[in-house]
């Protein structure tokens, strides 16, 4: 690689890492945001979203896919179930198993928060090519699952 190129490298994994300081930022205060309005913490607000996408989960595939310590799992589902986002049901086929189950009518209710971000976005990508916006989903899946076990480690 010539000396340009690898200064022009450096450049933008410098911005790369800027920008994604200023991602991270404004996703945390946009979900802080949205889950306040509707009297949520951000984490009981994404564990909503997360079971509106997998539908029921245990409370250790909760702990999985959140890298939540099982104790924090615990509590957040307890939480959830008072403020009447969630309730336990028993597992269909293995009745010694309870899943955690979303209540649509109460996840319908939230939807109206995100409506306006929903419409931003869609704009967004108005602006970029199918193949960018792969580039974009290839790259964010790699973020997402190297943070996520990021956050494992730091919760062992």
């Amino acid at each position: 690689m010539s000396e340009d190129a690898e200064a022009r490298r450096a450049a933008v994994l410098e911005e790369l890492n800027r920008t994604g300081r200023a991602t991270s930022a404004a996703t945390v205060m946009f979900h802080e945001a949205a889950a306040a309005k509707q009297g949520l913490s951000a984490t009981e607000s994404k564990t909503l979203d997360l079971l509106q996408q997998r539908g029921p989960l245990t409370a250790k595939e909760l702990s999985q896919h959140t890298a939540l310590a099982p104790a924090s799992v615990t509590g957040l589902i307890d939480r959830l179930e008072r403020k009447g986002y969630v309730r336990r049901v028993k597992h269909p086929t293995d009745k010694r198993r309870i899943l955690v189950e979303a209540l649509p009518d109460r996840l319908d209710a939230l939807r109206p928060v995100f409506d306006d971000w929903a419409r931003e976005v869609s704009e967004l990508c108005g602006e970029f090519t199918t193949e960018e916006l792969e580039t974009v989903i290839r790259f964010l899946h790699g973020s997402n699952t190297r943070q996520l076990r990021a956050a494992a480690r730091l919760s062992d």
